[in-house]
């Protein structure tokens, strides 16, 4: 579909591209990974034409169309209403609309066999491209990605930036070019929205080339990584969690390679040393140092997984009780967020709290820390500092400082070197210490201010999306300083693989409630599966955070009927109902010894083809690979379906031995 060969790029004296090739195929969902500023974003726009190439070429299908989701459109603005911005996408099927239109017009007064035949040509085109269906599909994808009903007719103008950059990707999605790409598709959403987006671009009928920092979204849409790493473009044949199992061992292949080559330099540099004066063997020496100049270099590992050993220091210990927010009420205007509502936090909770967009999720961060007015009582625990990290916040950063002054007053009790080891640890090194915060991207911005937050010796630490604008490196890094800090904290983020990395505990705001999940994301997601599965929709009434549990399902009675376990004539369990409860309880235990000899098989067929991964005439094959890589998918995917049913054969097994006892 498109191929491009020897692209080179340059930046200056300093090449993004140099001699890179890629061929993007039909229906390839490509996920294009690689830390800041090493040209990911530069390549999309190479890709649509915006950019010109130093070199290479770049050869494209005639047929083929490609739809561009940028940052930049977030500077877009219209007063048209956004159900009619999205709309813009079908625009031959608006065409047609208003020659329709202007047809059935002039047929009121001039009624002609000529319009006749103009308008039934063009309501039959306007029929075979779906015209009456445009407006359903408009407003299915807005809704789909957060909007109301009430909000499809309200003008562009009036939302903020990343409301708009939604509209500009439900236009791009009714295109339905044959290529897609998506550059930072998640930065605006929430995590509805992300599962929303992830599910229509699994299922999107063209390529995609998806730019993001968003681990798990990679992970769920693509097929194929692509690493922009040392000017050139790496190819690997699966979903992020393959590339990095892949990586490393194409990782300790060099290095073994790189290390053996560097043994055979010294040698042959020690032989040209020892007999480069010797008149019998200066032949052989000069063709020694003929051989090393010809000798293509193997370059070493660059390690990009940066390890973080914070030492946190806290100014004083606090007490047990860290914060109680006791009949809680909070509302704008007719918008009301929470209402009489209680949470408590003690030392040591790692929380994530989560949730769609409007739920009031950054208020309560506001409310912890005091600076938000409520109606209710908030309480803090004896000794408890607390530092506050949000987006806003890094225009606090003194643009004229350097960052090495910035983190000195976080902290001034550490030493130039030591704060040297932390802006190192958020991949600053050298020189670029001394860098003013003025000159800084975004995404550097966002570290300086994380770091100085880490170091501030706080034992209570409060994070609104602290992973936006990071690269995966950098997410890395705080997921590693955050496991290490021994405080308390409460982080608001979208990003589903570093909230299952760091917290103990999940809030949510539901019924202008604070509810708590007593567990990691993935135990809370597989509750809320539970929960659909069993029409369990959310009350309207409050709900004591501290009493939440997982749902499990009561078990059944033998007629299908869920009982106490007593029966309902005389307060005991009949002899027929016992047998048929140990017959049930039987059966749950078969299932679940079935399903864990066939997780065994599946682990060892796993296994094999983790060695056959791994084998480098697997690799080299496109098509072998390909084929290896999808029954590993498969394999995997039917162990983790097995893991379910085993659990939940042996939740619902305790349940009928409770009865039986």
């Amino acid at each position: 579909m498109i191929s491009i060969t020897n692209l080179s790029y340059y930046l200056g004296s300093r090449a993004l591209y140099e001699n890179a090739s890629l061929h993007i195929k039909p229906n390839q969902k490509i996920g294009l990974i690689g830390l800041n500023g090493t040209g990911k974003s530069t390549l999309l726009r190479i890709i649509n034409g915006e950019y010109q190439a130093d070199g290479g070429t770049i050869s494209k299908a005639g047929d083929v169309t490609i739809g561009f989701l940028n940052q930049d459109l977030l500077s877009y603005q219209t007063d048209d209403s956004i159900l009619s911005v999205a709309m813009q996408a079908f625009e031959r099927q608006n065409e047609l609309q208003i020659k329709i239109e202007e047809l059935l017009h002039k047929m009121e007064t001039n009624y002609t066999d000529d319009l006749v035949d103009k308008l039934g040509k063009a309501q039959e085109e306007f029929d075979a491209l779906d015209g009456y269906t445009i407006q359903a599909r408009a407003e299915e994808i807005l809704e789909g990605l957060g909007f109301s009903t009430d909000d499809l007719h309200r003008p562009l103008k009036l939302f903020s930036g990343g409301w708009r950059m939604r509209v500009m990707l439900a236009k791009l999605l009714l295109q339905k070019p044959s290529l897609l790409m998506l550059d930072e598709p998640t930065n605006h959403l929430d995590l509805p929205s992300i599962q929303w987006v992830e599910k229509y671009v699994q299922n999107y009928e063209g390529a995609v080339i998806v730019v993001s920092h968003d681990r798990e979204f990679i992970d769920n849409v693509v097929d194929t990584i692509v690493e922009v790493s040392g000017a050139k473009l790496n190819y690997y044949a699966g979903d992020y969690s393959y590339y990095m199992e892949e990586k490393a061992l194409r990782n300790e292949i060099q290095k073994g390679a790189f290390e053996n080559q560097q043994a055979k330099i010294r040698q042959t540099e020690r032989f040209i040393e020892r007999f480069k004066a010797k008149a019998s063997k200066a032949k052989q020496a000069q063709s020694r140092v003929k051989q090393l100049e010809r000798m293509e270099l193997v370059d070493d590992v660059i390690d990009s997984n940066a390890r973080v050993n914070f030492k946190f220091n806290f100014s004083q210990q606090p007490g047990r009780h860290i914060l109680h927010l006791d009949d809680i009420s909070k509302a704008y205007g007719e918008k009301r967020i929470l209402t009489h509502s209680t949470a408590r936090l003690e030392r040591g909770d790692k929380v994530a709290l989560i949730g769609a967009n409007g739920r009031g999720k950054s208020t309560l961060l506001r409310i912890i820390s005091g600076s938000e007015p409520i109606n209710g009582e908030r309480v803090l625990g004896y000794n408890v500092s607390f530092s506050f990290y949000a987006q806003h916040q890094l225009e606090s950063l003194r643009v004229d400082d350097s960052m090495l002054d910035e983190l000195k007053q976080a902290n001034p009790t550490k030493s130039d070197g030591e704060l040297r080891g932390v802006l190192g640890c958020f991949l600053f090194s050298g020189d670029d210490v001394f860098k003013k915060i003025k000159v800084l991207s975004g995404g550097e911005k966002s570290r300086v201010a994380l770091a100085k937050v880490l170091l501030s010796q706080a034992n209570f630490l409060l994070l609104d999306e602290p992973t936006n604008h990071l690269d995966m490196q950098s997410v890395n890094i705080l997921i590693q300083a955050l496991q290490q800090y021994e405080g308390t904290y409460v982080v608001v983020s979208h990003d589903r693989y570093f909230v299952s990395q760091i917290a103990n505990k999940i809030w949510y705001i539901e019924d202008e409630q604070i509810k708590e999940y007593p567990g990691t994301y993935d135990e809370y997601e597989w509750w809320q599966e539970e929960r659909k599965a069993q029409g369990i929709v959310p009350s309207k009434q409050p709900v004591d955070n501290s009493k939440m549990q997982p749902v499990t399902s009561p078990a059944p009675a033998a007629n299908g009927h869920a009982t106490n376990g007593k029966s309902a004539t005389n307060g005991r369990a009949s002899e027929d109902e016992r047998k048929e409860w140990q017959k049930t309880l039987k059966n749950l235990t078969r299932q679940a010894q079935e399903s864990e000899t066939k997780i065994a098989q599946l682990e060892d067929r796993k296994k094999w083809l983790e060695t056959e991964l791994a084998n480098p005439a697997t690799y080299g094959d496109d098509k072998l690979m390909q084929a290896k890589n999808d029954e590993y998918r498969h394999v995997v995917a039917q162990i983790n379906q097995l893991q379910d049913e085993w659990e939940l054969a042996m939740l619902e097994a305790e349940e009928w031995e409770k009865k039986l006892a």
